[in-house]
Order: structure tokens, then C-alpha cells, then sequence
């Protein structure tokens, strides 16, 4: 069930520095909301094929649904609903606005993931 993978270990390290980076000093229109979302489904895409023994297919279809699951809350307004709204972290970790633009940027990550492993790898049985 769980496995060590240092090259996707690698890749976690460096793109949770660049969500960071994106996090602490960039407040734009395009790359924060869009690049960043973007970004840490195939962070957490990553992050699970670090650490667990499954397929491409499933690391993929999880991570896209986990990031729906996070829109959702979005959606119902979640952080206010549990009396957060006013905390930065809260607010950046799950997000305060429902956006389909966000969703459009899950489904590029994690498409490119799959075109990546599949280049990559030539399956996605991996």
C-alpha cells in the first residue's frame, strides 16, 4: 500500500516551493488564481504517487476529485460556515469563491499530468 518515490518526492518539494512562492508573493489575475490551481493538483498528484502504491489512473482520478470536493466546499461558502473567514491560511488553503474557471485549471493539471506520465512512461499502468 505504500511506497517511497524519490523523483516524485522531488517534484512535491519543488512545486509546493513554488506554490508557496505563489502564495506569499504573487497577487495577480492570472498566475495566483488560474497557474496556481493549476499547479497543486499536480502537486497533489505528485504527492501521492510519493507515498502510495497506486496507479497513474487512480493518483489522477483521486486528486481531480479531491479538487472538485474542495470547489464544492467553496461553493457553500465552507470557510464562513465554520467561522474562518478570517483567517488568511484558512482562506488560501481552501479557497473563500466558487469559480468553473477553477475547475477548467484542475482539469488542465491533471490532463497534463496524464500526457507527462504517458511521454514519460508510454502506459499508465505504472
Amino acid at each position: 500500500m505504500f511506497v517511497f518515490r524519490k523523483n516524485y518526492f522531488l517534484l512535491t518539494i519543488i512545486l509546493l516551493f513554488v506554490e508557496i512562492c505563489i502564495a506569499l508573493f504573487i497577487n495577480d489575475k492570472f498566475i495566483r488564481p488560474y497557474l496556481g490551481d493549476f499547479l497543486v493538483v499536480i502537486l497533489l498528484y505528485f504527492f501521492a504517487r510519493t507515498f502510495f502504491n497506486i496507479t497513474i489512473f487512480q493518483a489522477a482520478t483521486l486528486v481531480l476529485l479531491f479538487a472538485f470536493f474542495i470547489e464544492l466546499l467553496q461553493f457553500i461558502n465552507f470557510v464562513s460556515v465554520i467561522g474562518l473567514q478570517d483567517s488568511n491560511i484558512a482562506s488560501t488553503i481552501l479557497g473563500h469563491s466558487f469559480s468553473w474557471l477553477d475547475i477548467f485549471a484542475y482539469v488542465l493539471g491533471i490532463g497534463f499530468v496524464l500526457v507527462c506520465e504517458r511521454i514519460n512512461n508510454g502506459r499508465y499502468q505504472h
